[in-house]
């Protein structure tokens, strides 16, 4: 069983809560079907972690309900 992905045709978009002063930068992909990638941006050609699209809408909206959380 094969574990490669091909991403280079996913279009990388950056966390809203990212700055350009290089702090702790997320993106996340589209284009790949099934799976939601997700990278750090300061390192692009760095490890890339794959979730299930399931597992992204809950981590989302765990998010969502915990808005303190993240300040």
């Amino acid at each position: 069983m094969s574990t490669a992905h091909d991403l280079t045709t996913v279009v990388w978009r950056k966390s809203s809560y990212s700055n350009g002063e290089g702090g702790a930068c997320v993106e996340v992909a589209t284009g790949c079907l099934g799976m939601v990638p997700i990278r750090d941006s300061k390192i692009p050609a760095g490890p890339v972690v794959l979730v299930s699209n399931d597992g992204w809408s809950a981590f989302l909206n765990v998010v969502k309900d915990a808005p303190d959380a993240l300040s």
